[in-house]
């Protein structure tokens, strides 16, 4: 029996994933002294070859342009469920309505599945439940929803959408 060559994924096996750690450290540390500038590197450069096996091949994002809105409308939707999430637990004449809300989705993308569970789950007032494989839905529990159909409408034009895009 021959051995398996070992993957290891070489250094820059995931190049976004790197490059996002650097400057994600950059920005928690708010400095571009040497010392954190080196530190970057050495995060951008360690974390994906050590974690390559947990990940898998890199994915490759196709519309960055897309992208970079993507990311500014979901920054915009995580300030302002923050408002009214804290409004509905601050204030004692609130009602909330909770809500199970199935989204089917369209994508079958793997990491544009995941980003969108984990782009629910960051937003407050609304958890991922269940990814559905077979159903081909994500299942999300909202802390207030009179509407299931119109959020799930929401959640598949502002996240989905884009997301397909993406990751075509």
């Amino acid at each position: 029996m021959t051995p398996r060559p070992r993957d290891d994924g070489g250094w820059f096996a995931h190049p976004a994933l790197s490059v996002l750690l650097a400057v994600v450290w950059l920005l928690l540390r708010q400095s571009v002294a040497p010392a954190d500038l080196i530190a970057a590197v050495v995060l951008g450069l360690v974390v994906p070859k050590v974690t390559h096996r947990f990940l898998g091949p890199a994915t490759r994002p196709r519309a960055f342009a897309t992208a970079l809105r993507f990311t500014l409308v979901v920054l915009w939707d995580i300030v302002v469920s923050n408002i009214t999430v804290a409004r509905i637990v601050l204030s004692p004449a609130s009602n909330p309505r909770p809500a199970w809300v199935p989204v089917p989705l369209d994508t079958r993308h793997p990491t544009a599945i995941s980003l969108l569970a984990t782009i629910i789950t960051m937003t407050p007032g609304t958890v991922s439940c269940i990814v559905d494989d077979e159903a081909g839905r994500i299942l999300v529990h909202a802390l207030d929803c009179d509407d299931p159909p119109a959020m799930a409408a929401q959640i598949k034009d502002r996240y989905e959408r884009p997301l397909m895009e993406i990751f075509r």
